[in-house]
């Protein structure tokens, strides 16, 4: 179980964003954590839609926002999401599907956006990558100079 008062304490804002195929695991998690400061960015149905206006929507929003905020972007594999989010400089989206690929994201890459697959993860296992993404703090250090490498 997340502790909401850690959390809250180093992360404003937790913005969401998904596809059709992201969206009923969007919704699970909203609200199985409902005290935790999300700002869902859409889509708002199962329609279907196209996950790079989602995933930029999202990247757009977080500009400005340093520290203080996390991303979760869903969609059926995680993988289209990941792959449009990383086009942008401020963002180091990690794909995620355990706990332990979680915390090392942010542990050593200093991850600021969790993306899940909502047809390949169970709500289940949903919930606790979560936990760990927003649980974990960056290390820092060595990896420093390793995450700096990464902005183009």
């Amino acid at each position: 179980m997340i502790d909401s008062a850690s959390v809250q304490k180093k992360i404003k804002t937790i913005f969401t964003a998904s596809d059709h195929a992201g969206f009923e695991m969007k919704r699970h998690l909203i609200g199985r954590f409902p005290f935790l400061p999300w700002k869902d960015l859409g889509t708002m149905t199962a329609d279907s839609v196209d996950y790079p206006d989602f995933a930029a929507k999202l990247c757009e929003e977080m500009k400005g926002h340093g520290k203080d905020s996390r991303g979760v972007l869903l969609c059926g594999s995680g993988q289209g999401m990941a792959m449009k989010a990383n086009r942008y400089p401020h963002i180091r989206a990690a794909l995620c599907w355990s706990e332990e690929v979680a915390t090392l994201a942010r542990l050593h890459n200093d991850a600021n956006v969790l993306c899940l697959g909502g047809r390949l993860t169970s709500f289940p296992v949903a919930e606790r990558i979560l936990t760990a993404f927003l649980e974990t703090t960056f290390e820092g250090g060595r990896h420093q100079g390793r995450v700096d490498k990464l902005t183009c």
